[in-house]
């Protein structure tokens, strides 16, 4: 079957094609019975407007994008992303806006996907994710002149809006609780050396660590494969951590497996936490004491702020709820060999 088109509605109402277009795109040249009835035939056929011809208009997309600079194989199995999208097509779709998302390998190509989609005027707006320090694609977004709302900390989003959380705040009651529970050997299996947040993390943990605790700090992927291989080196160490603050959920699942595989007690001989708390986190032995925080809402503020830019309102940089502290089964007091050591 074919798509209905604008001379089926036409056929349908009795009326030219030019009243047709006049009625579905809220110009004057009808009456109100007319349009209402051209209006309620389009429905019944389920006309839809050509996104090409909306676009040649100078109308609106009703879409914005998402290019995400991962291995695809990786949003598969990741709760953060799965959860954030999650929250933003809630927001999209009660504005019956659609989500373009497309996975890249890096960020030339991302810079690029954005011009083409912004040049074909596919999408009205887009979201920046996984900021970088100097992060070059800011520039590039500024240049374009798209609304963009960067999902990151303020300090390296330009002009561009910014939402975030305060991630350094979280690493510090982490620390805080584990050095209360005894613990003064703490590693932390974290992401990607360059990413904002990851340095904002590496900051806080040095600081709190600061004076309490010995602090190691090992850089991984995000992977479950990179955060085994991080954790088997850890607790073979002479100077093995009583306890491991994880990046995200994959990584501390993955670790809590090496930790078993190698004969370490969860939690008597290590306490593990995850960052980004998720179902996966509360269905291993022991449930994962978790850095726990709203990642649907976090993904539709963004979505909210987004759509404000759209519409031409001013969106200054918004700080949500940072992550709080939830321990489950994972976390102990520090081993007694502590102690004697």
């Amino acid at each position: 079957m074919k798509r209905p088109t604008i001379a089926d509605i036409a056929a349908r109402a009795g009326v030219s094609k030019v009243a047709v277009s006049y009625a579905l795109n809220g110009q004057p040249g009808v009456s109100e019975a007319t349009r209402a009835r051209i209006v309620a035939i389009a429905e019944e056929i389920g006309w839809r407007p050509n996104s090409a011809a909306r676009a040649l208009n100078g109308a609106r997309a009703d879409c914005v994008g998402l290019a995400l600079c991962r291995p695809a194989r990786i949003l598969g199995v990741e709760p953060f992303f799965m959860e954030l999208i999650s929250g933003i097509e809630g927001v999209l779709a009660d504005r019956s806006y659609a989500l373009l998302l497309q996975v890249v390998t890096d960020h030339q190509q991302e810079s690029e996907v954005y011009r083409r989609w912004w040049g074909e005027s596919r999408i009205d707006g887009a979201f920046l994710v996984d900021l970088h320090t100097s992060d070059t694609r800011v520039g590039e977004l500024e240049r374009l002149g798209m609304p963009v709302v960067v999902i990151g900390h303020p300090s390296e989003s330009g002009s561009l809006s910014s939402i975030w959380s305060d991630d350094g705040q979280a690493v510090r009651e982490t620390v805080g609780y584990l050095v209360a529970l005894g613990h003064r050997r703490i590693a932390r299996v974290a992401g990607l050396p360059e990413l904002v947040h990851t340095a904002v993390r590496d900051r806080a943990f040095a600081e709190a660590c600061q004076g309490v605790a010995e602090p190691v700090t090992v850089h991984t992927d995000y992977t479950g494969e990179e955060g085994a291989r991080a954790t088997r080196r850890l607790l073979s160490s002479p100077d093995r951590p009583t306890a491991i603050i994880y990046d995200n959920d994959i990584m501390a699942v993955a670790g809590l497996s090496v930790a078993q595989e190698m004969r370490v007690e969860v939690p008597r001989d290590l306490s593990v936490v995850a960052w980004d708390d998720s179902p996966l986190s509360q269905v291993v032995r022991p449930p994962l004491t978790a850095l726990t925080r709203d990642i649907p809402a976090y993904g539709a503020h963004a979505a909210q702020r987004l759509l404000a830019l759209i519409a031409g309102e001013s969106v200054p940089p918004y700080e949500d709820q940072a992550a709080a502290l939830t321990p489950r089964g994972s976390t102990g007091p520090a081993p007694a060999w502590m102690s004697r050591s």
